[in-house]
């Protein structure tokens, strides 16, 4: 028995990566193209096993309705894709039409370009436009780190009951223990909100950069 999740060395994180839904060619070209295109933002990119493990999340919940925002060059929208059951719907929201245009690319050849609807501009307006009732199965929020609480509003009320939220990057390579930027002390403060909100179940997972995941009363 451990008390604590243990470290990952970069020879322990390719083993755990290859053991557990390893990349396929689509994915690892993408995951390069990235680097290579965007190497300054590269880490706004989910991590490998983060992508496999929205993919199984999002089938294990048998989603039909999900929401991505933040969507960047599409890992993360790939995976929710692949999860989603038959005529299922991914609306994915994001500012970067030059960001996007990569993971359009990847989409169709996914063959999963059918299922995903992208909507560009500020999501704190275009969440707005989304129906005003509880339908969304699964949520995915990876933005700008200050706008977490805004997204949140907007997402909570439209959820299901037992839908799910998750949330990337709470806890900032460990600072919000002592946070050192406008985006840490954001995500810190956000992190206190989503603990008090009666109307989730939240737990927090050390995936990658953290990953919250809230179950939606």
């Amino acid at each position: 028995m451990t008390l604590k999740s243990i470290p990952l060395t970069d020879e322990l994180h390719t083993y755990l990566v290859a053991h557990g839904a390893p990349p396929d060619a689509i994915v690892r070209d993408l995951a390069e193209e990235t680097l290579a295109v965007l190497p300054g933002h590269a880490s706004m990119q989910v991590a490998p096993e983060q992508a496999a493990f929205l993919t199984f999340l999002t089938r294990l919940l048998g989603t039909r309705q999900a929401v991505e925002v933040g969507t960047f060059t599409g890992l993360s929208s790939l995976a929710i894709a692949r999860g989603l059951a038959e005529g299922g719907r991914l609306t994915c929201f994001d500012i970067s039409e030059e960001y996007t245009s990569i993971a359009r690319r990847y989409w169709a050849r996914a063959g999963v370009d059918d299922r995903i609807e992208l909507r560009i501009g500020p999501a704190g307006d275009t969440l707005r436009q989304l129906p005003n009732e509880r339908y969304l199965d699964f949520a995915f929020i990876d933005a700008d780190k200050t706008g977490y609480p805004v997204y949140w509003a907007e997402l909570v009320p439209r959820m299901r009951p037992g839908g799910v939220i998750a949330v990337d990057n709470v806890l900032r390579h460990g600072r919000v223990i002592a946070p050192q930027s406008a985006d840490d002390r954001a995500i810190a403060a956000f992190n206190d909100d989503v603990l008090a909100d009666v109307r989730v179940q939240a737990v927090m997972l050390p995936i990658a950069d953290g990953l919250t995941l809230a179950y939606v009363h």
